[in-house]
């Protein structure tokens, strides 16, 4: 069992609903991520997505590309993303940490070499967003057979024929992105996401968190009440952007949680 099922067991023991909040690492700068991350579990966050600054990050809007040019530029690197989770588990061992970006600089690292330093620093699951269920071999079924979970997006467009090939290897959780496009581009609307969330459900037992377009308290219970959770991303990484101070910051994501946890 992986911290992401154990954290699960425990959300469905409690009768809650699951908050996740994702943050680039490395932005603005490594020790202001790393303060963040390292606050996000007081502020209620119960998964953290940790994303892998790229050069190239073709599904995602301007906030969080934005986010992954500012880290690189102060130097954020894979090792040092990974360093920051080793870092983080020093004093947490059990909220879940979600690596989530692009193969490339994964397959440039080599995978073997990856996982086993992802396993170590403390990874539990991966979100790869360009590598299809049609390259499982590539990194999906390696990291499954290392103890992380690899987590696969669902979509508005991922119709009842694609479903299924998009579940086979999944684990952990579904990630199902509530609007079709880019991060940050509209808002999610629970009346659209319900039905869909209950569609994915029907084929699997896992469970099923809703990210893109949340940006409040009332959109993130909203969200959360038609499953098993809420993904908030971009409009925490624009807090960041505006340069807001890290108890600021922490106290937005803890409106969110705590939207999230009312569902």
């Amino acid at each position: 069992m992986t911290r992401i099922d154990a954290k699960f067991a425990a959300l469905r023991a409690e009768n809650r609903k699951a908050f996740v909040a994702y943050v680039m690492a490395g932005d603005p700068d490594y020790d202001t991520s790393l303060q963040i991350v390292q606050g996000l579990p007081g502020a209620g966050v119960d998964i953290i997505e940790l994303g892998m600054p790229f050069t190239d990050p073709m599904a995602d809007g301007a906030t969080i590309q934005l986010a992954g040019q500012r880290a690189l530029e102060a130097g954020q690197t894979l090792q040092k993303t990974l360093d920051m989770a080793r870092t983080f588990r020093e004093t947490d061992d059990t909220t879940p940490i979600v690596m989530m970006g692009y193969y490339n600089p994964i397959y440039s690292r080599g995978v073997d070499r990856f996982l086993a330093d992802a396993k170590a620093a403390g990874i539990d699951g991966l979100i790869v967003v360009d590598l299809p269920p049609e390259e499982d071999a590539e990194l999906c079924i390696p990291a499954q057979a290392a103890g992380l979970n690899f987590i696969r997006l669902a979509t508005p467009t991922t119709d009842d024929k694609r479903l299924p090939k998009v579940l086979q290897n999944t684990s952990g959780f579904v990630y199902y992105v509530s609007i079709t496009g880019i991060t940050g581009a509209a808002e999610a609307q629970a009346d659209n996401v319900a039905p869909e969330v209950a569609r994915i459900k029907a084929q699997t037992d896992l469970p099923v968190i809703v990210g893109f377009g949340i940006r409040t308290p009332d959109t993130a219970q909203a969200i959360a009440a038609v499953a098993d959770g809420a993904v908030v991303g971009s409009a925490i990484v624009k807090q960041i952007e505006e340069g807001r101070p890290v108890p600021e910051i922490l106290a937005y994501v803890a409106d969110l949680a705590a939207g999230a946890h009312r569902a």
